[in-house]
């Protein structure tokens, strides 16, 4: 299982700490592989960005017009998270309905 989310994220230190074993991963130091990403687009369409993010926010009109897969490759942060990839399965975000599905 990976855990992709930022170090100084409490929400994804609050997954990291409930998912014993994960292998966590930090978007903002080593990025997010293009075929986890693109699947994470594919299953989760635009919810992938996190439009409620400090960048995004900072971010001008022009700027948000971007592909989402462009958009979080300039600035991984702007990606929701956890992204949780556990085989097959992908999980986006730390709700009760992604900790029921992992058995949390």
């Amino acid at each position: 299982m990976v855990l992709y989310g930022l170090k100084t994220c409490d929400t994804c230190r609050k997954a990291l700490k409930a998912l014993e074993g994960a292998t966590f991963v930090d978007v903002r130091a080593e990025g997010v592989p293009d075929e986890v990403l693109m699947s994470a687009l594919e299953r989760f369409g635009d919810r992938v960005l996190n439009t409620r993010s400090t960048t995004w926010r900072e971010m001008d009109a022009a700027a948000r017009q971007g592909a989402p897969l462009d958009l979080i490759r300039a600035n991984p942060t702007l990606m929701k998270r956890p992204l949780i990839v556990d085989g097959a399965a992908m999980y986006l975000g730390w709700d009760k309905a992604t900790q029921a599905a992992l058995g949390v």
